[in-house]
C-alpha cells in the first residue's frame, strides 16, 4: 500500500503496526539503486553516519561529472549540434543501419504483448483502452518498418512524421539514455543538488530541490529522459505522488532541439535566444501557478506502493553545504556496483521505451487524423479566444485554434500560424507550444507508461490551465520585446 505523509512529522511517515515494510529491497521486487533506497528506508539507514567512512569518494565526482557531460554538454559532430547522449544515439543508429526500424518494431511488439502476458492490460479502464490502442500501434509499426504507408499514413505529415520523427528517435533514445542515467542519479549528485536548491524549489514549485535535475534533463535532452528520471526517483520513494505529478506536468518539456525545429517552422530563428529564454521563463512561471490549484494540488502526498518515503533532509542554517555533502555520501555508500546500476537503468529504459512507442503510434495517429480531417480543434479553439482577445493577441480566433491543436502534437500549432504576418502571434504560439507541455502523441503516453499517479482527465485540465496562462503571460512579453 502507499504510505501517507504526516504533515506534522517533518516529512516522516505516519505509520501504524500494519504498515511494516520488509527489510531488504529484494522483498519489494526492486533492483539496483531502488533496492538500496528501500534498504535505507526500511531500517538500514545510518543514523550516526560519518561521510569520512565512505570508500571510493572519487565516484561521486567522476561519475557525476560524466553524467552531467553526457546529458548537458552541447557540441557539434558532423555539423549536428546536440548533447553527447544524442550523438551516441546517432552513432548507434549508424551502426545498426537498416536494422533500426526492425529494432523499434521489436520494441513495439514487446510493449504491445507484455501487458497481456503480465495480466496488467485490464488493471483499470485506462489501461484497457491503451492496451487495445497499442495493437493499432503495432499494426502501424509493422507497415512502417517495411516501408509501407497505406491510406492516411501516406501523408508525410502523418505516417513519416510518426515513424521517423517520433517513434524511432524516442524508441532508441530512452534505452541509450538509460545507460548513462545511472551516472546522473545513482552516485549522490541528485541528493547534493537537492539540498542546495531546496530553498528555491520547495517554496515555489512544492517539489524537492533534486527535481531541478529532471527539469534540466528535459530541456537539454528529451521529455522522455526527464520522465525516466522522475519515474525512477518516485519508485525509489524520493518523490511523493504529488511531487512526481508536478514534475511530470510542470518540468517535462520538449528539448531545446525540438524548440529549434519549432522556431524554424515559425520563422523565429532570428530571435532564437529571446524565444528560448522567454519559453523557459513562461514554462516555469506557469508551473508555479498550476501547482497551487486543482488538480495538482489535490493529488495525494503518498509514496509509491510498498516503498517508504525518503524526503530530502532540511539543512540547518549555515550547514547547507555540509548537509548536501553528507547526503551525497550516504547515497554513495548505499549504491550498488556500476554494472548493476547501469543494467538496472538500461532495463528500466527499455521497458519504458517499449511501453511508450505503441501509444505514440496509435494515439498520435488518432490525434493527427482528428486535426487534419475534422473541425474538433476549431471548436476547442473557441475556449481560448477570450484569453487571446483580452491580451490583444493578433487574430485571436486563429490563435485559439493553433493553441488547441497542440494537445494532439506540439508541432501542429506551427503549421497553423507558420505563414502568418504577425511576428507577435508566431512568437506567442511558439512559446505556448513549449509551455503547454502536454500533448497526446508523445508526452501523455510516456507518462502513462510510468507509475506516476496521473489520470487522463488530469492531463486535459492541466493542459487547459497551462495554455490559457501561457497566452496571458507570453503575449504582453511579446508585445513589449518584439
Amino acid at each position: 500500500m502507499s504510505h501517507p505523509i504526516d504533515p506534522h512529522s517533518g516529512g516522516r511517515l505516519s505509520r501504524t503496526p500494519t504498515t511494516a515494510i520488509p527489510t531488504g529491497g529484494a522483498h519489494l521486487g526492486l533492483s539496483g539503486a531502488a533496492q538500496s533506497a528501500a534498504d535505507a528506508a526500511s531500517g538500514r539507514s545510518y543514523g550516526d553516519f560519518d561521510p569520512a567512512s565512505v570508500r571510493g569518494k572519487w565516484r561521486f565526482v567522476v561519475y557525476s561529472i560524466f553524467g552531467l557531460f553526457m546529458f548537458f554538454a552541447v557540441f557539434s559532430v558532423n555539423g549536428k549540434s546536440s548533447i553527447p547522449v544524442d550523438h551516441v544515439l546517432t552513432f548507434v543508429q549508424w551502426v545498426l543501419g537498416p536494422a533500426v526500424p526492425f529494432v523499434v518494431l521489436a520494441l513495439v511488439a514487446f510493449g504491445t504483448v507484455r501487458p497481456f502476458v503480465t495480466g496488467r492490460w485490464n488493471a483499470n479502464p485506462v489501461r484497457i483502452v491503451f492496451s487495445v490502442l497499442n495493437i493499432l500501434g503495432l499494426v502501424v509499426a509493422a507497415f512502417a518498418a517495411f516501408g509501407h504507408f497505406p491510406g492516411p499514413l501516406s501523408d508525410p505529415s502523418i505516417g513519416d512524421f510518426l515513424w521517423n520523427k517520433l517513434a524511432i528517435p524516442v524508441g532508441m533514445l530512452i534505452p541509450i539514455g538509460g545507460v548513462f542515467l545511472a551516472f546522473l542519479v545513482g552516485y549522490g549528485l541528485m541528493e547534493f543538488l537537492g539540498v542546495l536548491l531546496q530553498r528555491i524549489m520547495r517554496p515555489l514549485w512544492r517539489v524537492p530541490g533534486r527535481s531541478a535535475v529532471d527539469a534540466v534533463a528535459s530541456f537539454v535532452g528529451s521529455y522522455s529522459l526527464g520522465l525516466l528520471i522522475t519515474d525512477r526517483v518516485y519508485r525509489e520513494g524520493r518523490y511523493t505522488g504529488r511531487e512526481a505529478a508536478i514534475i511530470a506536468t510542470g518540468f517535462s518539456t520538449v528539448s531545446a532541439t525540438f524548440m529549434i525545429i519549432v522556431a524554424g517552422a515559425l520563422g523565429l530563428m532570428d530571435h532564437w535566444l529571446l524565444y528560448f529564454f522567454v519559453s523557459l521563463f513562461v514554462t516555469f512561471l506557469v508551473s508555479i501557478i498550476t501547482v497551487w490549484i486543482p488538480p495538482l494540488s489535490l493529488i495525494p502526498t503518498t509514496t509509491y506502493e510498498g516503498v517508504e518515503h525518503k524526503p530530502e533532509p532540511v539543512a540547518e542554517p549555515g550547514n547547507r553545504l555540509r548537509t548536501a555533502w553528507t547526503e551525497a555520501m550516504r547515497t554513495l555508500h548505499q549504491t550498488p556496483s556500476l554494472p548493476r546500476n547501469v543494467w538496472s537503468t538500461l532495463k528500466d529504459g527499455t521497458l519504458m521505451s517499449a511501453s511508450i512507442i505503441p501509444s505514440i503510434l496509435s494515439v498520435g495517429l488518432i490525434g493527427l487524423l482528428l486535426a487534419k480531417f475534422t473541425p474538433i480543434f476549431d471548436w476547442i479553439g473557441y475556449l481560448f479566444y477570450p484569453f487571446a482577445w483580452i491580451v490583444q493577441l493578433p487574430d485571436p480566433l486563429l490563435a485559439g485554434k493553433a493553441s488547441a491543436v497542440g494537445i494532439a502534437e506540439m508541432f501542429l500549432p506551427a503549421g497553423i500560424v507558420g505563414d502568418h504576418e504577425s511576428l507577435v502571434l508566431r512568437f506567442v504560439i511558439g512559446v505556448v507550444s513549449v509551455s503547454a507541455i502536454i500533448f497526446f502523441s508523445g508526452m501523455v503516453p510516456a507518462v502513462l507508461a510510468t507509475e506516476i499517479p496521473l489520470k487522463l482527465w488530469h492531463f486535459v485540465v492541466i493542459w487547459f490551465e497551462r495554455v490559457a496562462l501561457s497566452i496571458l503571460i507570453a503575449t504582453p512579453i511579446a508585445h513589449l520585446l518584439l
